[in-house]
């Protein structure tokens, strides 16, 4: 790590909020419902869009002079300037008021809640927590935490002895698909996603040591969320309440899953050999 990871000066940071704002497409609706394996339709103005619609929408624009070598934007500017390489999505909360519609222009306002350092099993983890609010004309759509973590690259193998995996969740519902490069790629196109872990397979297995492609956080919770939907009668949860647990890497079959519990769902995302990637909690 080139730069001293300095707390006090990242917390400033803190209070920091920015805007954006976006229009809901049918095209944009029609390539979510595809990715999300939904049956794509012909949306009218009025339709409601997938739940999770709003990560498409507004997304910072920088120029490629302006990326890192991640494919990220150079760190600064509304973010802070966390000095660590690795950057991904750790969870999060979401508040489901009302469904985006095709033809709304919502706004994002974004400030950021927190940043806190802890030291894990691969060195120093910072993590920053942003609050965003989304509204429409109708009012407050959405209500979200996001967490980023950013942590070291870690070159040297661990020596710490390999547990043996639990045995996988029995789950009452289940979906499986496959994780493919296309569905990573339109995935990276709609959120506007240039991070490299995604796409470039030279990239994430020589720079970053990963196996292969990483499949998106934000992927996975709006499978999750969509899930939690179609189990409920096609209203999405009140309150969701997630977090990542391992990356899921391309190539191979993975699951969406729920199990009945209070009231509401717990839910998770399995890769191939049916260990958790991400948990959630759902409640209407």
């Amino acid at each position: 790590m080139s730069d001293t990871l300095d707390l006090d000066h990242l917390r400033q940071w803190i209070g920091r909020s920015t805007d954006a704002t976006d229009v809901v497409t049918a095209h944009l609706v029609m390539g979510l419902r595809a990715t999300l394996f939904q049956e794509i339709g012909e949306p009218k103005p009025g339709d409601a869009a997938p739940w999770t619609t709003h990560w498409c929408l507004g997304q910072p624009v920088f120029p490629m002079s302006q990326l890192g070598p991640d494919g990220h934007p150079t760190r600064g500017g509304f973010l802070p300037p966390v000095p660590l390489p690795r950057r991904m999505w750790a969870g999060g909360e979401l508040e489901f008021l009302d469904a985006l519609r095709v033809g709304d222009a919502p706004k994002r306002t974004s400030r950021i809640a927190d940043v806190t350092v802890k030291t894990g099993s691969t060195g120093t983890l910072c993590f920053v927590s942003v609050n965003h609010e989304v509204t429409t004309s109708r009012g407050l759509a959405i209500r979200e935490r996001q967490d980023i973590v950013y942590r070291e690259i870690t070159t040297t193998p661990s020596t710490a002895p390999t547990k043996a995996p639990p045995p996988p969740p029995v789950a009452k519902h289940r979906e499986s698909h496959i994780s493919d490069p296309v569905l990573l790629f339109r995935y990276s196109a709609l959120t506007f996603n240039g991070h490299r872990i995604h796409y470039d397979r030279d990239y994430v297995t020589k720079v970053e040591g990963y196996p292969g492609l990483i499949f998106h956080g934000p992927l996975q919770a709006a499978l999750i969320v969509e899930f939690a939907a179609k189990l409920h009668g096609g209203q999405p949860p009140k309150k969701f309440v997630y977090r990542g647990l391992q990356p899921l890497f391309e190539g191979s079959e993975f699951s969406v899953n729920a199990n009945d519990k209070d009231g509401g769902l717990e839910l998770w995302t399995a890769n191939a050999e049916g260990q958790p990637t991400m948990k959630g909690t759902a409640s209407w």
